[in-house]
């Protein structure tokens, strides 16, 4: 399953990589959340991908019983798409008003503060 999961991450993140590489600030942003998802896969893939049960300990017990999952990865990867969420919901905004002001969200074309080519 692990094989699968890094072939699935490796896609991911090729596709990132190609919106990302685009002229488009929509792309690049759809580029970035693969990546971020891509990113969280990996580390929840990295935590082993176990058909335990949950990491509960009993009354009495120092330890679970039995084989478990890891909890840490899962909570790093809830963490990681909270934060993923909030920057793209920043970035959604910051594409919007330079629409607004630009008028376009080609990035050729947002050169404001550079001088024109001659040519």
């Amino acid at each position: 399953m692990e094989q699968l999961m890094s072939i699935l991450i490796g896609i991911l993140v090729a596709g990132s990589v190609y919106l990302m590489l685009a002229r488009s600030l929509m792309r690049f942003l759809f580029g970035l959340i693969l990546l971020s998802n891509a990113a969280n896969l990996a580390i929840f893939v990295s935590g082993r991908m176990t058909s335990g049960a949950p990491p509960l300990v009993p009354d009495g017990l120092d330890t679970p019983v039995g084989v478990v999952a890891n909890a840490l990865p899962q909570a790093l990867v809830l963490t990681a798409i909270v934060i993923g969420f909030g920057l793209f919901a920043f970035a959604l905004i910051l594409a919007v008003r330079a629409y607004r002001s630009l008028g376009t969200l080609n990035t050729d074309e947002m050169r404001v503060a550079e001088p024109k080519e001659q040519g």
